[in-house]
């Protein structure tokens, strides 16, 4: 039996971006080449998605959520959820006949110059590409939708 819990099958997928549309994407430390937005579990069932959220941007990219240069009101909750098969190479860390995950999409507006801390033990890499070309570099078919319906949550084209 494993000392570590099982993950639960329910977590968020924050995309960060700036005001002009650019999307940070980083590079999985245990995929080299599969790039995506911030994603984790909850910790624990009745963690919030918010509290979800805020704690893996920190986890991930060592931004603060709630900080003078990032408000709390620049995350927010685009009421989007997508059910998927977990990937087979990460199974194992969900509990014996647990196949699907339940995805909470959330977008966080932040300025170009902001600073990315990765942690090296999720990250290799984090890059700034346009919002369609790196809709365009995500292996997850739900990143890259979310990352395509951005404009639609700005209210522009």
């Amino acid at each position: 039996m494993s000392s570590t819990p099982y993950k639960i099958p329910e977590s968020v997928l924050v995309v960060i971006y700036t005001p002009d549309l650019e999307i940070l994407l980083l590079e999985r430390a245990d995929k080299p080449g599969y790039w995506q937005s911030v994603t984790g579990s909850k910790d624990f069932p009745g963690e919030s998605l918010e509290d979800t959220a805020v704690r893996e941007v920190w986890e991930e990219t060592g931004i603060v959520i709630g900080s003078p240069a990032v408000p709390l009101n620049n995350l927010q909750n685009w009421q989007l959820s997508n059910v998927y098969d977990i990937y087979p190479v990460w199974r194992h860390r969900y509990a014996p006949g647990v196949v699907k995950n339940t995805e909470h999409v959330f977008g966080l507006q932040v300025t170009r110059d902001i600073g990315v801390t990765l942690a090296p033990r999720e990250h290799l890499d984090a890059l700034w590409l346009p919002w369609r070309d790196a809709a365009d570099k995500c292996f997850s078919p739900s990143n890259a939708e979310a990352i395509l319906q951005l404009p639609q949550h700005l209210g522009s084209d």
